[in-house]
């Protein structure tokens, strides 16, 4: 038997799947024949198979560098689900339990053990790696961006793990993991890891089943209010997650949503940790239907029947916002992304950004460059919010992927643009700040522009700009979006300091040819009416709901069932059997143990746990 063979063989058994994902077999290969690996790869593509698998063929232990408590108590929890021993070492372990799982490794009781990179530099890890009675295979590095200094989410801790390689008597195989790295942070990995000849495989950042979309909404509560209902009343009993810039926005948000009458709880680092794992364990557990948080919340829950995450706030970053949006639709099932976008979360952001504790470790000239990246990627993620292009595809661009410009699911690609000529406007936001005696912010550039009487503009004599109430008839808001657009196309640029400035950029050359065109929402009722349509089909597509009218009672009664089992063992649901399985049980209806193996999620240790029960179950529909 090949190796793949006896992969595929173990995939079966342990997970209940037939084939691997796309670049699963290709990552696992590599690994198995002793090469180091880098697989970036979207959330929700397989990551964790890709040296999970190989770890149960390996001789010896893989040791998985995780950076979250939540992330490990997760994956270890579904190992063990799926019959593999595993354990994690962390800070969330009494004494008396580290070393109790150190003995247990010891003694070989575990194949796969994840390990804070904190945990590196300890004596007590340190004797136990260095142990002659242990062979480390493997060492895999997951959410390994965090690395680079160049990444959204660097972490210090990390620098550790080349240290404690050097430690070792022997090289393992070295293997790294991620969903957000752009060409530079890849290249970084690479480096910082001292990856030696490795297989590097990227499967493409497209998520297909995600919807996107960008709202600028003039009240944002009530638009989440309004989206909110129309989503119960389609799909009743959602799972979501509402993402927040601040501890007090999810205050508010969490506080209202449950005066409205809905099952929400919240998440923030201001919360004790027993009431954010009690709220965190709510939300999996399917005890509580919508999640506000911070972004502290998110990282290393593989919940995967999450129906929409909604951002409340621009968050920092496309990586951030790839990363957190993706935590919609792991099911591979149809799922929406909305963000709500107001200038100000632009504001909140810079603060955060200047005032950040993130990267306290590093000297003065790096934390200057780190925060002019972040920076430049903030400029990034607004152009985002404004850009009329296909959403999707200014994402996968962002990460270095080409596409076709279109995709047909997101906001932008269902609403009909118009194009409208702003040529006059965009002379006259050049010309005044041509004018301007020195440079000024994007704020008093619109002052000037709309002849405000200000004490601000007043006293600073800007009302002798030849550009002073030229654009009195515009709206704030119309201003706004054109210098926005100015800015994306390269004819504005604004600076990245406390206080940006706005100036002409040096292609700027004007002349009586030169014209400037922006697109706007054209609000033609037929296609309105078109729109509603293609969102209603949208919405309700998914595995779910292509069931028939007589399966449905029998998913729901099997629904019942897990939640029963999962209480009673005190896990989450999704870790009995995914939604997907249960759909696929319903339409096939097993009536024995070799009917029940063939359907996609259920291996031979959950049928020995639970098929009896199912199978019972599914008899009462026949």
């Amino acid at each position: 038997m090949s190796k793949i063979q006896e992969a595929k063989k173990l995939l079966k058994q342990y997970f209940g799947y037939d084939e691997f994902r796309q670049g699963q077999e290709q990552l696992i290969e590599a690994a198995l024949n002793g090469q180091d690996v880098l697989g970036i790869m979207p959330t929700g593509a397989g990551k964790s198979l890709c040296f999970q698998i190989p770890a149960l063929m390996m001789d010896g232990i893989t040791l998985v560098i995780s950076p979250l408590i939540s992330l490990m108590k997760d994956q270890v929890g579904t190992l063990n689900q799926a019959g593999i021993h595993a354990a994690f070492l962390n800070s969330s372990l009494t004494q008396g339990q580290y070393h109790t799982a150190l003995k247990y490794a010891m003694q070989g009781r575990y194949k796969i053990i994840y390990v804070a990179p904190e945990r590196l530099e300890t004596e007590g890890f340190i004797n136990f790696a260095l142990n002659s009675g242990v062979k480390i295979s493997m060492l895999a590095v997951d959410e390994a961006h965090c690395v680079s200094q160049w990444g959204q989410d660097f972490r210090p801790s990390y620098l550790k793990i080349l240290e404690f390689l050097k430690k070792l008597p022997y090289r393992p195989v070295l293997t790294a993991y991620t969903a957000t790295a752009t060409a530079e942070v890849r290249d970084d990995i690479m480096d910082i890891l001292n990856l030696r000849d490795p297989f590097v495989l990227t499967t493409g950042f497209d998520r297909e089943n995600l919807y996107y979309a960008v709202k600028r909404p003039r009240d944002k509560y009530r638009e989440l209010l309004s989206y909110l209902k129309e989503k119960e009343e389609k799909m009743p009993g959602s799972s979501g997650i509402i993402y927040c810039l601040s501890r007090k926005n999810v205050e508010e948000v969490c506080y209202q949503l449950r005066e409205d009458g809905f099952s929400v709880t919240r998440y923030h680092a201001g919360l004790s940790d027993e009431e954010r794992k009690e709220n965190q364990e709510d939300f999996i557990y399917d005890r509580k239907q919508i999640m506000v948080a911070t972004n502290a919340f998110g990282m290393g829950i593989d919940k995967p029947d999450v129906r929409f995450v909604v951002h409340y706030n621009m968050p920092k970053n496309m990586e951030s916002y790839y990363q957190e949006a993706g935590r919609a639709g792991r099911d591979g099932e149809p799922a929406e992304c909305i963000l709500y976008y107001a200038p100000i979360d632009n504001r909140t952001n810079r603060f955060l950004i200047e005032n950040g504790e993130e990267n306290e470790e590093l000297d003065a000239i790096t934390k200057q460059i780190v925060m002019e990246r972040d920076w430049e990627r903030l400029r990034q993620m607004t152009f985002y919010c404004y850009t009329k292009e296909c959403l999707r595809h200014y994402i996968l661009n962002y990460f270095g992927e080409q596409t076709s410009g279109y995709c047909g699911n997101c906001l932008n690609c269902l609403t009909e643009f118009e194009t409208v000529d702003a040529t006059m406007e965009a002379k006259a936001i050049i010309q005044c700040i041509r004018d301007c005696y020195r440079d000024f912010g994007l704020s008093t550039i619109v002052d000037i522009l709309k002849g405000s009487k200000s004490q601000k503009v007043l006293s600073r004599h800007l009302d002798e700009n030849s550009q002073y109430g030229a654009l009195a008839s515009e709206s704030i808001a119309r201003i706004r979006q054109i210098i926005n657009e100015m800015l994306v196309y390269g004819y504005l640029e604004m600076t990245d300091d406390e206080y940006p400035v706005l100036s002409v950029a040096d292609i700027t050359k004007i002349d009586d040819n030169w014209n400037f065109e922006i697109k706007i929402p054209k609000e033609v009722e037929k296609e309105k009416e078109e729109r509603k349509i293609q969102t209603k089909k949208r919405k309700k597509a998914g595995a779910v709901a292509a069931l028939a009218e007589e399966d449905t009672e029998l998913f729901e009664a099997l629904r019942v069932l897990r939640r029963m089992i999962a209480s009673e063992q005190k896990i989450p649901p999704y870790m009995v059997f995914s939604d997907k399985t249960l759909v696929h049980m319903s339409t096939m209806k097993p009536s024995n143990d070799e009917e029940m193996l063939e359907v996609n999620g259920v291996g031979e240790h959950k049928l020995q746990k639970y098929g009896e029960r199912f199978l019972n179950e599914i008899q009462k529909y026949k």
